[in-house]
């Protein structure tokens, strides 16, 4: 039965845990594997890593440091940074990888979706849109850490993704970025009538509560968060966390 999901995502840069505010800003925050193991314990359902500069740098996917977290990892994980083929996509499936996440390289060469997508299932392909607000009312696409505008409408981009065979999409919010004010559920509603894939939101959750505000709008779908998982208090403090079991069983009641 599909149940809403709530997904710790962990920024990688130069090989450490990082968390940005709108994209810029990046605190360092540690060893990710260490977050990968406290997030075994605390059985979260499943865990998502994207490597933000890999693109930007014209980097390709370190499979080292895919592979040690891979293994690591108990729970479904997704990767995401620098994925441009499907020959890139089947090395890290063949680690261990559950999911792969595209953004410019699913943009810049869509037909790569469907390449993959017949080669291990629509389910393990997510796209991941990095959407910020236009000045005079809209939204649009950026890649390479929200640098470089695509011109592209998200909710085009989405109805495209689908046809290709993308299994699920992610709408990770630059505005919202490291805010902790809570989802733009307008932005989720829009994403929502656009495509009947499974569907995530990334980026402003600051409080439980705000997961449940998204839960209880929506009901299947994807809660991912960088600094809810990663802070804790006004300060925030750096403290690996998530809810308990019974503290997510009353998040997902709508």
């Amino acid at each position: 039965m599909l149940r809403p999901r709530l997904i710790p995502c962990l920024l990688v840069r130069g090989k450490g845990l990082v968390k940005t505010t709108k994209f810029k800003e990046s605190r360092y925050l540690g060893d990710p594997m260490n977050a990968v193991r406290i997030f075994n314990e605390k059985e979260a359902d499943e865990l998502m890593i994207l490597d933000i500069d890999a693109t930007a740098e014209g980097r390709v996917p370190d499979l080292k440091m895919i592979k040690n977290w891979a293994e690591e990892c108990r729970m479904p994980l997704c990767y995401g940074g620098g994925i441009t083929t499907a020959k890139q996509a089947q090395e890290i499936f063949s680690l261990g990888v559950e999911k792969i996440a595209l953004s410019f390289g699913a943009i810049n060469n869509p037909s790569v979706v469907k390449e993959i997508s017949d080669m291990v299932g629509s389910q393990s392909v997510v796209i991941v849109l990095d959407v910020k607000k236009k000045l005079f009312g809209g939204y649009e696409v950026y890649t390479h850490n929200g640098k470089k505008s695509t011109g592209k409408n998200p909710f085009d981009l989405i109805k495209q993704f689908q046809d290709l065979g993308a299994g699920e999409i992610v709408i990770n919010n630059i505005d919202a970025d490291g805010e902790m004010k809570g989802y733009d559920l307008a932005l989720m509603e829009k994403a929502r009538n656009s495509t009947t894939l499974p569907l995530t939101a990334s980026g402003g959750a600051g409080t439980l509560q705000d997961v449940k505000d998204l839960i209880s709008k929506f009901g299947i779908i994807g809660a991912a968060a960088g600094s809810l998982f990663v802070y804790k208090g006004k300060l925030k403090g750096v403290l690996i966390n998530y809810p308990g079991f019974s503290e997510k069983e009353e998040l997902r009641q709508k």
